[in-house]
């Protein structure tokens, strides 16, 4: 079987995998993409996704076409937080934000992205074998078919035979915990709450009895939305959806009754992990997503490794068009491991807050939840779970640089780097000429203006702001060769 030669291969057509190919189809590279499955998967997994990547999509041009298929495309801004609720309805400018899409279809609206975009998408091609030297990299399917490219790139989940093969560890804690999910109607019910023989009336929240935990959304349109939590000393496979009996069965040994349920919309379980491979990247080949790191919460890995994707994408295709200047693809795993840091720091204290069972647990979690009635300490904490608090090192030190680019107008639809001169600077703009090959110049005045020019990374951070050519020049310099 001949040997097929590309740029970039990218294992695994998840979420982080095709957003992967569509942002490097973006830059001007075709990838190969690679996934074992002859099929896309419908089994339930993330319901959405939040936080900075809808910031992301927005400057992409993809948020709008997102919410055309999300069951509920702007859904108010309440989130758990390891047993407690972050209500940020009552902020005029909440930091996290969230669209309630299931993954199957934001799967599917990722995949016709990178396909328009050139990315060969080849199904029911499992990875058998992979090698490297100093220039390519080798990968095998168990079809026999070989492929070379100068980069590999892991996006095959938590079990990814890249991150094995290059002998990459993944240390870390699985937990025994086991959640799951459930959105069902309720027949004679259009909505309200619960009255529940021998438990009484549910309220929206979490109810903790000696079987575990079960959380309750109420019922609106006369659907249910609830879940559960028990410990169990057993590892399910992903693969594996789950059913209505099951979750029954669950529900029943939680709370020690049955609930009236009918036709299930969703349905879907996972367990909680805390782990993060030991480097992100071995020679030519890198992970991303959850191949390189699993969160102990909800509502952050599906950002988290998006994300991942959106910072790896330009780097490579800067090394693929010759201009990466030395060690810029250093800092993915320098940038995106500090991001999971943080990421695994708010998402620890979660398992401190929901794992307890004794008083002093319970009377931690009520000291918390008043605590974020105070409209600053919700913020803070809505913007540690969006992935607001990320910032990364940077040339200067204003205040914007490292940080998520704010709404200054800037087109970054083609994931190109801009120069926003905010200020009509000729010198500025003099001093960036040498650079406008692969750097957009734009100027937009603007009064009230945060410095006169802002330099934007194609994944909309900021690589400097400021007032200085000499420094913009060093700026140019470091990012863009």
């Amino acid at each position: 079987m001949p040997t097929t030669t590309a740029d970039v291969i990218v294992v695994g057509a998840g979420p982080t995998g095709l957003l992967l190919a569509a942002e490097l189809g973006l830059a001007g590279v075709r990838p190969v993409v690679l996934e074992r499955h002859p099929e896309p998967r419908n089994v339930a997994k993330a319901g959405g996704l939040g936080g900075q990547i809808l910031k992301l999509l927005r400057h992409r041009g993809l948020l709008d076409r997102l919410r055309t298929v999300a069951d509920d495309p702007d859904p108010a801004p309440r989130f758990p937080f390891g047993g407690v609720h972050v209500d940020l309805t009552a902020l005029p400018d909440a930091p996290m934000h969230a669209v309630g899409v299931p993954q199957a279809r934001l799967e599917r609206l990722l995949e016709d992205r990178a396909r328009e975009l050139g990315a060969d998408l080849r199904r029911g091609h499992e990875m058998r074998a992979l090698t490297q030297d100093a220039e390519t990299v080798t990968v095998e399917t168990r079809g026999g078919e070989r492929l070379t490219a100068r980069w590999v790139v892991g996006c095959d989940g938590p079990r990814s035979p890249v991150r094995t093969l290059a002998g990459i560890d993944f240390p870390g804690t699985t937990y025994p915990e086991v959640n799951r999910l459930a959105r069902v109607t309720v027949p004679g019910r259009p909505d309200g709450d619960l009255d529940v023989d021998g438990v009484g009336r549910l309220g929206v929240g979490f109810t903790r009895t000696a079987g575990g935990v079960f959380g309750y959304g109420g019922i609106t349109d006369g659907v249910l939305f609830a879940s559960t939590v028990e410990e169990e000393p057993v590892e399910y496979d992903d693969d594996q959806p789950m059913t209505l009996a099951e979750f029954r069965d669950s529900v029943r040994r939680v709370l020690g009754v049955e609930l009236p349920m009918g036709t299930p919309l969703r349905l879907s379980r996972w367990q909680f992990q805390d782990r993060r491979a030991e480097r992100y990247r071995d020679r030519r080949v890198f992970l991303a997503g959850d191949a390189a790191h699993l969160l102990p919460a909800t509502g952050a890995a599906l950002n988290l490794g998006l994300l991942d994707a959106v910072n790896l994408a330009w780097k490579l295709a800067a090394e693929v068009h010759g201009w990466a200047p030395g060690g810029l693809l250093d800092t993915y795993e320098s940038e995106r491991g500090y991001a999971a840091a943080r990421a695994l720091r708010q998402t620890r204290a979660q398992v401190a807050l929901r794992r307890g069972t004794d008083p002093a647990a319970e009377a931690l979690r009520e000291v918390v939840q008043d605590l974020l009635a105070d409209a600053g300490a919700a913020r803070r904490l809505g913007a540690m779970i969006a992935g607001a608090d990320v910032r990364y090192p940077g040339v200067g030190t204003h205040a914007l640089t490292g940080t998520f680019a704010p709404d200054l107008g800037a087109d970054l639809s083609r994931a190109r780097p801009v120069l926003l001169d905010l200020a009509d600077r000729a010198d500025l703009r003099a001093a960036a000429e040498p650079w406008t090959d692969r750097v957009d110049v734009r100027t937009l005045v603007a009064a009230d203006r945060p410095a006169d020019a802002v330099l934007i990374r194609p994944d909309a951070h900021v690589a400097w702001a400021g007032t200085d050519a000499v420094e913009l020049v060093r700026a140019l310099t470091v990012w863009f060769g």
